[in-house]
């Protein structure tokens, strides 16, 4: 119990100290301001649309389903992209070694993540709030909706990421999870309501965490009378908490399993195949 205790602490200081390095490193930081600074311009840019029908401008309804889009986003691909390109530089079979200490390298990964992932959810909120006068985020029930979505969010992207980390063992390969990303953004009512799509793509995106992401954010931050574009003309809290939940309880259950399969297939042979194929790639 002392040595996992300690692996947490160790994996919290290192989440602390990892984002810290990012802040400071214009690379990184690049990466966490783009996707966000072209989603507040994509906002901008839409302040002034309408959608037939609708008390709110198109700009207002997208501005909180693009908030869901980004949790999700980057609770799954941080964890995917920081798994992928440590299985390549060795990072993950250091960790591997030392007692704890792939414990402690997925809990600093994860605590990094969520800290961007906030960041990131603050700096569009404050952006839509400026942009937007008819969002609803005025009284303490909005907020603790807006909140308690935002964490279920993290709870169940982060486990997730993990998940598809496991199965990813080359950057290269990271095609292969933005792909269908995309495909789930197109079917989620993100950018459009889901009720304009065919039934069976209805289907489809409610399946899928995203789409009850971007309906829980709408919840928490457009007007009441908005539940009538959505589907059952409701925003069925309990069954958007209910499917994350379920989303989250899954990949907790698969993600030790196969991340304890990865771990144990890293070995140095490994590691420098993988930095010849890459180099091979690139040279």
């Amino acid at each position: 119990m002392n040595t996992t205790l300690h692996a947490y602490k160790t994996g919290v200081k290192r989440g602390l100290i990892e984002t810290r390095i990012t802040l400071t490193t214009v690379s990184d930081l690049l990466g966490f301001i783009m996707p966000t600074g072209i989603a507040i311009a994509v906002l901008f840019f839409m302040r002034g649309a309408q959608f037939e029908g609708s008390p709110v401008s198109l700009g207002s309804m997208n501005m909180p389903s693009l908030i869901g889009m980004n949790v999700v986003f980057g609770g799954v691909m941080g964890i995917v992209g920081t798994l992928s390109m440590d299985r390549t530089n060795g990072t993950l079979l250091r960790a591997k070694s030392m007692p704890g200490g792939m414990t402690g390298y997925l809990v600093g990964h994860m605590v990094s993540t969520a800290l961007f992932v906030l960041a990131t959810v603050v700096v569009m909120l404050t952006a839509g709030l400026v942009l937007f006068e008819d969002l609803s985020f005025g009284t303490p029930d909005r907020w603790l909706m807006f909140l308690a979505v935002v964490l279920m969010g993290i709870v169940t992207t982060l486990p997730i990421g993990a998940v598809l980390g496991a199965l990813i063992n080359n950057p290269k390969n990271m095609a292969l999870i933005m792909l269908p990303f995309m495909g789930m953004i197109a079917i989620s009512g993100i950018f459009y309501p889901i009720t304009a799509l065919p039934g069976w793509l209805q289907g489809i995106g409610q399946a899928l965490p995203m789409y009850w992401m971007g309906l829980g954010m709408r919840h928490a931050l457009l007007p009441d009378a908005m539940s009538a574009v959505e589907i059952g003309e409701s925003w069925r809290t309990l069954l958007m908490f209910g499917v994350l939940a379920a989303w989250a309880i899954l990949a907790l259950a698969l993600a030790p399993r196969l991340l304890r399969r990865m771990a144990s297939r890293e070995s140095g042979s490994a590691v420098a195949a993988r930095r010849a194929e890459m180099q091979q790639q690139w040279g």
